[in-house]
């Protein structure tokens, strides 16, 4: 199969090789309910010390960043409880996090989540983090940008490999809510 975008080696639709996965991420698709079918989640296999944006796209096309999410974890507290979330934004953007992230929250304050946590609490590897598979009772907030692409390019849940997914798929994830303006322009 060739993939959507990218020049990759290889690529799977990802039910074909749930073994490539990690165990939240492979279940997730096991379980797919989309109106996307399961198997136009295509997984790359990537070289892990590559994993990091600016260092992929060097390597596997500067293309490739105008077509590509990340998806970090943050922590809203209000009152003495902590509410977990997942936020997806280009990866030519950066996450309003004391805007946005912290009114949708309903939190006094937001920040990025220690990444003991972000790792413990999603069972994927720092670096990899994917919204397919995040715990179903986390918020997730996905800018409007990323679901309006047809192809997104996103963490598998390792820093070994990644996933290529249509955008509008995104939107139908547990807890997924489209905001706008979600991720601001850097530079």
């Amino acid at each position: 199969m060739r993939a959507p975008i990218g020049d990759f080696d290889t690529a799977t639709p990802a039910p074909e090789c749930l073994g490539e996965l990690v165990g939240p991420v492979a279940d997730a698709v096991r379980r797919w309910t989309g109106s996307t079918p399961a198997e136009q989640i295509v997984y790359v296999d990537t070289d892990p010390a590559w994993a990091d944006t600016a260092v992929f796209v060097e390597h596997y096309g500067r293309e490739l960043l105008d077509q590509s999410a990340n998806c970090v974890v943050v922590a809203g507290k209000r009152g003495g409880e902590t509410t977990l979330a997942a936020c997806l934004v280009l990866s030519s953007a950066r996450v309003d996090v004391n805007g946005v992230v912290r009114r949708q929250l309903g939190a006094r304050k937001a920040s990025f989540a220690p990444m003991d946590t972000a790792v413990g609490e999603s069972g994927m590897e720092y670096g990899g983090i994917t919204p397919i598979g995040l715990p179903q009772s986390w918020p997730l907030l996905v800018d409007s940008a990323v679901v309006d692409l047809p192809w997104v390019l996103v963490g598998s849940g390792r820093r070994r490999g990644k996933l290529l997914v249509p955008g509008k798929a995104f939107a139908e994830l547990p807890g997924a809510v489209v905001v706008e303006g979600l991720g601001l322009g850097i530079g």
